[in-house]
C-alpha cells in the first residue's frame, strides 16, 4: 500500500469554518460532470478548499470555486 499525504499542514478550524468547508465541498461535488470522479479529483478539491480556508477564506462560493479550479487544470 502506498503512503498517503496529509490533506494540508496541521490547521485547526472552529466549528463554523468546518461547516463552511463542508458546504463548499458538497457544492463543488454537485458541480462535477459525473458522479464517479477519480479519488484524486476529490482529494485535490479538498486540498484547495482547506488551503483557501487556512488562508482565511470563509465564503462558501469562493471556496467552491477554488475547488472547481482543480477541474480546469486537470481537463486542460
Amino acid at each position: 500500500m502506498g503512503s498517503r499525504r496529509p490533506l494540508a499542514p496541521l490547521v485547526v478550524f472552529d466549528d463554523a469554518a468546518v461547516r463552511i468547508i463542508g458546504e463548499a465541498f458538497d457544492a463543488a461535488c454537485k458541480e462535477l460532470p459525473y458522479i464517479d470522479q477519480p479519488e484524486f479529483i476529490r482529494e485535490s478539491m479538498a486540498r484547495k478548499i482547506i488551503g483557501a480556508a487556512a488562508s482565511g477564506e470563509r465564503d462558501v462560493l469562493r471556496l467552491r470555486d477554488a475547488a472547481l479550479s482543480v477541474l480546469k487544470s486537470v481537463l486542460h
